[in-house]
């Protein structure tokens, strides 16, 4: 059966692994966005190494999370860069083909257009492309914030705070009422996470809402 007695006695505990969870799933991504988007357009400027990046990149991926996390202990210790660092890594990952594939998905025409009224190509890959790439971006961007909010409930197995704990804590005691709670706080902090960057693309495309409404 839920405890909800439970809950209420842990709340503290509980806020602080969220607060925990939120810094460790976000500041990844803040770092691997800013590393994607260069490698990006490097890899839409110099077409030949876009599938080296790629393979590299796809086989990085397919690497356990849990192995890098172990593989980082001897270089980072029990702080949080043993979590960041390879999260971010796997944002990079995840990102770096919504990065090419979005500024390549800007119409040759209006690349042209853009070149005949006079726009250089750093002014024309900011002012349209990027622009016009905001949409696939985010879309990439929305499926590596899930994943890595998932991810880093696996860092508790090494001791670090995340959620996690309460599924460790759960399994350990046969307790399920911490095991619900995790789930269901993960699960919410994900939905969160992912309505506020659809409200962002929003924001940032209001042309392709107009487009929907005629």
């Amino acid at each position: 059966m839920f405890d909800f007695a439970w809950v209420i006695r842990n709340l503290p505990h509980i806020w602080e692994l969220l607060q925990e969870h939120v810094l460790l799933s976000f500041i990844p991504i803040l770092i691997g966005l800013a590393l994607a988007l260069p490698i990006g357009v490097l890899c839409v400027r110099w077409a030949w190494t876009y599938p080296i990046v790629l393979l590299c990149s796809s086989a990085f991926f397919a690497i356990p999370s849990l192995a890098l996390f172990v593989f980082m202990l001897p270089y980072t210790g029990l702080g949080r860069m043993t979590a960041i660092l390879p999260l971010s890594l796997y944002t990079v990952a995840l990102l770096i083909r919504n990065v090419v594939d979005g500024i390549k998905a800007t119409d040759e025409s209006v690349r042209q257009a853009a070149s005949a009224m006079g726009y250089g190509r750093v002014h024309r890959l900011v002012a349209v492309e990027l622009p016009n790439a905001v949409p696939v971006i985010l879309g990439g961007l929305r499926v590596a914030t899930v994943a890595n909010i998932g991810m880093v409930s696996v860092v508790s197995v090494i001791g670090l705070s995340s959620l996690g704990d309460l599924f460790v804590d759960g399994t350990q005691r046969f307790f399920a009422t911490p095991i619900f709670v995790g789930i269901a706080l993960t699960v919410v902090l994900a939905l969160i996470a992912d309505l506020f960057l659809v409200g962002i693309q929003r924001g940032l495309t209001p042309w392709s809402q107009n487009r929907r409404t005629r």
